[in-house]
């Protein structure tokens, strides 16, 4: 009865009948209350989204098993002290991790969320030297900052490991005890991936599944796992301690897509699929966006009110409103490519230039680049042959040749393939996460430009899927390449218009170009996906904050938190509303927040430091922005109100210095070369500063503070007539209401002496 019983519980979960799982469960349990069918019954309400029922099944039990279930239901229920001490308990501070390196995982993401940085990185990199194909630990190694490269967590170390995984375990037993592997599919593997749909939170107190190392979902059920031994027979199928890359990605699987996103545009597809190349996806002839003329905001006296509108907004949109290149005529994006009107430096129109995205635009875009089609494919042909051979290598060749001498024969999720082949499809594994792995590493590092370059070098068939696409769109928004990563982003959602990757992102992007009618339709597309997704709420809360709907935005991006409280960038939305509502403390709460859940989070150090800045807490801001700084070191708008900073500290050379940087860093962005006009001024270089007021013309000659500028400079220098000419461009040029009557004041005092204007 009870062999019956436990086949059907396993044939329930792998036909994901949850329900008649924990029935038929119940009843085993009943007949026969071992610890090993209480964990199968654990393991069942894990599944079902029954954190606490499986909580109080496993409290108090000892075994290993046992323990690391129960450390997945306290951390599922953000009990993360009770998850510490299940995995490490203080009677033996030596004993080893339950689960091997799913354990070492798990623990990796309990000390990550209670602060303990350097304990989670040790963690995250024991269960890589375990499972090296654990791809969720150096996924969170790279988020941390952490990461060694690619090349060396995925190389012969890697190669060796998989090889005495695989290779010796099978040859010494190469019958596999079917029994034992059935049990082992329901106790452990279901516990092995990473993502989890917020959709099983229904059942839990709110808090947020996504980093848990478990999906509970049938899928992974039929990939196997270790667990306990069961009557004293050790499982042969220890390699199995860990999911593989196709577990991972098979338990976040969202909901269906619908069938209006099934509609692609079918010579776009064409162009990706005739074309082996990844640059085929957007269309080359497609210019840079422009990004819109920026200034100093309210330290300057003759425009004090520059930057005091909109104050910080997007954390990811740390930089500019819409990325916006300037060219001759400046037109800018913002009017989604139809609006060829000035935007100018004054009132709000310029603050927003603050917290939208402080990013770094280094070289030309992928898409710009012109490479005949053959040339590529040869390309990517070579890129193939040179991963396999490279990891290949990896595998000592004298193995090989004994596996095949000997006509050994391996087990691999139930089949058995020879020797040789595992250790060639092991080195094409490793050496496509070694392309993908540094693609990560070097985003994480704001090296966007590079992380693009080495996605470029992924065959096509992997390039051309959703994650990779999305990370594509990533480092394109870094980079204030907003149209690029619109483009990537759109591909992705065509590809699988059922995945959430990067969508909270790809929202943001649609932001700054203005795009409302397109985000209005991703925010109704996502919600219909999937209404517990913080990535949906997120867009939705953009659509409002686009509308400068700005408390029924944060309202929304509040329920984005509920649904995941260590969403990082849900915090960091709700703080720029908060701020754009003028309410700072809650603001900085809100950056702390994600702070806490994300150190290396530079968008709310800088939202923190923007908040400091306007309140002219000089020493606060500069710290802030430093921090954002040594975390993002190619952000030429943090170099830039780094710089506002240390003048504002009396540190001119200091600021001049970083101001340089920042031009350097993006020579399209106007905001440095405008800042460091103004810190010359101060220090009484008016010749300077006209020279660099001159450059800066050439990429903004709409631009109504920099002739505002350039007067307050001739008057400066008693050179009226040119200071009056300055002052009558810049009011033509229709600055703000609060601007004119700036410039209109200052026209008045024209002959006022500047020492008894100071006075007055």
């Amino acid at each position: 009865m009870e062999a019956i019983l436990t086949d059907c519980v396993q044939n329930s979960l792998r036909h994901f009948m949850f329900g008649n799982a924990i029935f038929l469960c119940e009843r085993l349990c009943a007949e026969s209350p071992t610890e090993v069918n209480l964990q199968l019954l654990a393991a069942c309400y894990l599944q079902n989204n029954q954190a606490y029922s499986a909580y109080c099944i496993l409290k108090g039990k000892q075994t290993a098993q046992s323990r690391y279930l129960f450390a997945i239901s306290c951390f599922q229920m953000d009990l993360l002290n009770e998850a510490e001490t299940a995995l490490c308990p203080a009677h033996e501070p030596g004993g080893e991790i339950p689960n091997g390196a799913a354990g070492h995982y798990l623990l990796g993401l309990i000390y990550r969320y209670t602060d303990r940085t350097k304990n989670a990185i040790h963690h995250f990199r024991l269960a890589l030297s375990i499972d090296p194909l654990l791809w969720a630990a150096y996924e969170e190694l790279c988020v941390l900052g952490a990461a060694e490269d690619a090349a060396v967590v995925f190389g012969e170390a890697a190669a060796l490991c998989i090889q005495k995984q695989y290779l010796h375990h099978g040859i010494a037993s190469p019958n596999v005890h079917t029994s034992n592997e059935d049990y082992n599919l329901v106790s452990s593997q279901n516990f092995g991936s990473e993502e989890v749909s917020p959709r099983q939170l229904k059942h839990t107190q709110g808090n947020n599944l996504r980093d848990i190392p478990g999906s509970y979902r049938g899928a992974a059920v039929v990939s196997g796992a270790a667990s306990q031994p069961q009557n004293g027979v050790v499982p042969n199928m220890s390699f199995y301690n860990t999911p593989s890359p196709m577990a991972l990605q098979l338990s976040g699987v969202a909901p269906p897509p619908l069938c209006r996103n099934m509609q692609p545009n079918g010579s776009n597809l064409n162009t990706v699929n005739t074309d082996g190349s990844p640059r085929s996806v957007v269309n080359s002839t497609i210019q840079a966006p422009r990004r819109k003329f920026v200034d100093e905001g309210k330290f300057r006296k003759i425009s004090g009110r520059l930057f005091s509108d909109s104050g910080p907004r997007r954390s990811t949109r740390l930089g500019r409103d819409a990325g916006a290149n300037i060219n001759a005529n400046i037109s800018t994006v913002a009017g989604n490519g139809t609006n060829g009107s000035s935007k100018y430096l004054g009132s709000s129109k310029l603050s927003s230039v603050a917290l939208r995205t402080v990013t770094v635009r280094k070289g030309l875009s992928w898409v710009n680049e012109n490479i005949e089609e053959g040339i590529r494919n040869e390309a990517f042909d070579d890129s193939r042959a040179n991963m396999a051979s490279m990891t290949s290598s990896s595998f000592p060749s004298g193995d090989v040749r004994s596996l095949d001498q000997d006509g050994a024969t391996v087990p691999v999720g139930g089949i058995f393939f020879s020797g040789s082949k595992v250790i060639s499809g092991a080195s094409e594994v490793l050496g496509l996460l070694r392309s993908l792995g540094e693609g990560y590493r070097l985003s994480c590092l704001y090296r966007c430009q590079d992380a693009l370059d080495t996605y470029l070098r992924l065959p096509h068939r992997h390039y051309n899927t959703s994650w990779v696409l999305s990370q594509v769109g990533k480092a394109h928004f870094e980079l204030v390449d907003y149209l690029e990563a619109d483009r990537a982003f759109s591909l992705a959602r065509r590809v699988t218009p059922y995945s959430l990757e990067g969508m909270d992102i790809y929202s943001t992007v649609l932001y700054h170009l203005k795009e409302d009618m397109k985000l209005s339709y991703l925010a109704q597309e996502l919600t219909s996906t999937d209404r517990l997704a913080p990535q949906s709420w997120c867009a939705v809360g953009n659509c409002y904050s686009l509308q400068k709907d700005h408390e029924t935005a944060l309202k929304i991006f509040k329920r984005a938190v509920q649904l995941n409280s260590r969403f990082a960038y849900a915090h960091t939305l709700c703080g720029h509303e908060y701020v754009s509502l003028a309410d700072f403390e809650n603001g900085i709460k809100s950056y702390q927040n994600a702070l806490r859940i994300d150190s290396r989070h530079y968008n709310a150090w800088y939202g923190i430091g923007m908040i400091f800045l306007r309140q002219e807490k000089f020493e606060f801001s500069e710290h802030h922005f430093g921090m954002a700084f040594q975390i993002n070191p190619r952000s030429s708008v943090i170099m830039s109100y780094l710089g506002t900073a240390l003048h504002a500290l009396k540190k001119s050379e200091d600021a001049i210095k970083i101001m340089n940087r920042a031009i350097l860093a993006d020579r399209k962005n106007p905001l440095p070369m405008y800042q460091k006009a103004n810190i010359l001024m101060s220090l009484e270089k008016f010749d300077d500063a006209l020279e660099v007021l001159e450059e800066l013309k050439e990429h903004a000659p709409r631009e109504s503070s920099v002739y505002a500028l350039m007067g307050k400079i001739y008057k400066r220098q008693n050179m009226h007539e040119k200071a009056m000419l300055h002052f009558g461009i810049a009011l033509d040029l229709k600055p703000s209401a609060t601007d004119v009557a700036i410039i209109k004041a200052a026209i008045e005092k024209l002959h006022v002496p500047d020492e008894l204007e100071d006075n007055l």
